[in-house]
């Protein structure tokens, strides 16, 4: 993909529900958001990170046609 949008989630806030820690603190997020960035890099792809606040189609950059 040239293009891959990801939400900056709020993760502090979701350790601080008792369910979802164990969960959430397993999962590791810093380090599939960082080789996500680093693999998308490698294939000369792009990775925006969308505010949790915000609607995707808000902040992402218009995309360029897809290559084949």
């Amino acid at each position: 993909f040239g293009l891959i949008g990801i939400e900056d989630l709020n993760v502090k806030g979701m350790m601080a529900n008792a369910t979802l820690s164990r969960a959430i603190s397993d999962i590791g997020f810093y380090e599939f958001r960082r080789q996500l960035e680093y693999k998308t890099a490698l294939s000369g792809g792009t990775v925006v990170v969308v505010g949790a606040s915000a609607r995707a189609s808000d902040e992402l950059p218009e995309q360029p046609p897809a290559r084949r």
